[in-house]
């Protein structure tokens, strides 16, 4: 599986099948997901596209990883809670600076609640961090906050 990001929209997840079948699925910034699926005679064109909302995306996976379901899991959604991957571009502001010179807490709300950087997770990290261009943030808080806390971590 590969994911390409898609600035203001939300991240694009693409994976092929073990039957040579094209799959994407956008995950959009709103919790709503398109997925969609290539012809297998022409990979370029769509056979199907479905748009979820946040819900039927919730009950979707419920279906697809019955086994990954625990009622000791805290469900974020339901308490009116997003957690969004946010990446870091090489060209970021923030690139090389400390995260607390963001703000982004005392701007929005929301909690980055560990870093991303290549194969290591870095979780709580403190405002001394110092953030890296090719950095994914893991950000949970309201819609909104995320929102917010995703345009000013995406500052050029």
């Amino acid at each position: 599986m590969s994911s390409t990001p898609l600035p203001g929209i939300g991240v694009r997840y693409d994976l092929t099948t073990r039957e040579h079948r094209r799959l994407s699925v956008v995950a959009h910034r709103d919790g709503s997901r398109s997925f969609n699926a290539y012809r297998r005679d022409d990979p370029d064109e769509c056979a199907l596209s479905l748009k979820l909302t946040a819900g039927e995306t919730d009950a979707l996976i419920d279906a697809l990883m019955p086994s990954h379901h625990s009622p000791n899991l805290l469900s974020t959604t339901d308490l009116g809670l997003v957690a969004e991957r946010v990446e870091l571009t090489s060209t970021s502001h923030w690139n090389g600076r400390v995260l607390g010179e963001t703000r982004t807490r005392t701007e929005t709300g929301v909690s980055i609640v560990a870093v991303l950087r290549r194969a290591d997770a870095i979780p709580s990290p403190g405002p001394e961090f110092r953030l890296a261009g090719g950095d994914t943030l893991i950000v949970i808080g309201t819609r909104e906050g995320v929102d917010s806390a995703a345009a000013i971590l995406g500052r050029e």
